[in-house]
């Protein structure tokens, strides 16, 4: 069945040149795992990646459940915990994953920075790893208040104060974050949107112009 609704697209707009250009890409020996021991921290990438989907998935299923201001932040993530079927699974992968995501992206960040391979023809590539570095430190931070627990806005409130120490444009960031004197319903509702909407977007476009650069380029060679 799954091969004729392919044939049938495929007779249509052609896609299996897409495909196989994609699929038939010869991965550097280096990078083999059955011939070199080292090669486990080119794994790093792809686990970013993968850990990256899951929590691009599970964030869309907390988002049918969750309320974005004040009145009913915390209510509905203990609803989707208590009371949605496999919620505090999908939540607890959506916390873990948060952290767990900043690990591998640094390890990987390590391994490019230690083998060489943000030198040329890298040096683009690289720029681009360091912004997807900051976006995803910036989703971190904006999901951690969503829950409107005590710790949540305290630990935002130091945040902000620290974004507010940074030279000249200190208190612009501040009154950006906080959108306002203190930490509101105004806050949780930008923070919301940052997370959901801008940083996303963000978050997708730096990744596709990493993968194809790196189609592109090929896998950097061994140290």
């Amino acid at each position: 069945m799954l091969q004729k609704v392919y044939d049938w697209v495929d007779e249509r707009l052609d896609i299996t040149p897409l495909w196989r250009d994609v699929a038939d890409h010869e991965v550097p020996e280096h990078v083999n795992p059955a011939h070199h021991f080292s090669a486990f921290v080119y794994c790093f990438g792809g686990l970013t990646f993968f850990i990256t989907v899951i929590q691009i998935l599970s964030g869309m299923f907390l988002a049918m459940y969750y309320a974005p201001d004040i009145v009913n932040a915390w209510e509905s993530v203990y609803y989707l915990q208590n009371q949605v079927a496999f919620g505090v699974i999908v939540r607890g992968m959506h916390h873990w994953g948060a952290s767990l995501v900043i690990v591998m992206m640094f390890l990987h960040t390590l391994r490019v920075f230690f083998q060489g391979a943000y030198k040329k023809p890298r040096e683009l590539n690289w720029v681009v790893g360091v912004l997807i570095f900051g976006v995803m430190l910036g989703l971190g931070f904006t999901g951690y208040l969503l829950p409107w627990d005590m710790k949540a806005v305290f630990a935002t409130k130091v945040g902000i104060q620290i974004a507010e120490t940074i030279p000249v444009i200190g208190p612009i960031a501040k009154t950006f974050l906080s959108s306002g004197e203190i930490i509101g319903a105004q806050t949780l509702t930008r923070f919301f949107a940052i997370h959901v909407f801008f940083l996303p977007a963000a978050l997708l476009a730096l990744m596709g112009a990493h993968f194809i650069m790196i189609r592109k380029q090929g896998i950097s060679g061994p140290l």
